[in-house]
Formats: structure tokens, sequence, C-alpha cells
């Protein structure tokens, strides 16, 4: 398939990628305006397309996954050094609060982005009951 020239930027061009997309913090629908406004507020609404936001809603879903992953991390590496080691608890304290807000905050953004790029893919929105049946 040959490119159009005069249509470079138009709707004709393949989707962005996902993924890439959410990680990076851009727009789910074009790939290009940023999502954030600062480290985790959202813009209201795309600087490049529009898109408005307001349809994003992705709660405590990114904090638990990264505390999830975060925990295990941190916990089980104290735990294999304190049995290997048996250090003094200054030393967990200098190595594990650091490591604590690495895996906590690093992760946090880009993961806050993915999700929000995958509840724009899945037109994922608020549940509603539906039929005569529903209180």
């Amino acid at each position: 398939m040959v490119a159009n020239p005069s249509n470079s930027g138009s709707s004709d061009s393949p989707p962005p990628s996902l993924v890439m997309t959410g990680l990076r913090g851009r727009c789910p629908r074009c790939g290009k305006g940023q999502l954030f406004q600062g480290f985790l507020a959202l813009r209201p609404r795309c600087d490049v397309c529009g898109l408005d936001y307001s349809f994003v809603d992705s709660a405590d879903g990114p904090a638990f996954f990264v505390t999830f992953f975060s925990g295990f991390i941190v916990a089980g590496s104290a735990l294999a050094v304190e049995i290997l080691y048996s250090p003094p608890y200054w030393v967990h304290a200098v190595l594990w609060g650091p490591l604590i807000l690495i895996t906590a905050l690093g992760p946090l953004r880009p993961l806050k982005g993915l999700l929000i790029a995958l509840q724009y893919h899945h037109k994922a929105a608020e549940g509603r009951f539906t039929g005569g049946d529903a209180p």
C-alpha cells in the first residue's frame, strides 16, 4: 500500500500502538497529545485531536498493581537479605526505603497511562442495568 502524502495525519494513518501510547502517556486516540498535566493529573482534553478525557476512570487500579508488584519485590528482597546476611535494622532502612520509592513511583504514571489507553480501546464505561428486571 502506498501512502498518499496529501493525507498525512489523516484517519488513513495506522492507529498508534496501544501499549506504547499508554506507557508514554500519550493520547489514546491520536498517540501525539499529552495525557498528563502533572505527575498523575490528567489534562481535560487532548491538545492535538481534542479527545475529551472525561471518560477516564482508572480509579485505584494503577496504584493497586504497582503496590502489589512493589511489595512483592521489596518484601522478597528484604526477606532474602535478612535470611542470608542478618544485617542491622539501619541497613534495611537504607536499602529498602529508596527501593520502595523507585518501585512504587517509577511505574505508576506509565501504568496509569496504559490503563487509560485500554479503557479507551475497549470503550469501557460505568456499568448500567438494562431491561425491566433492574432494581
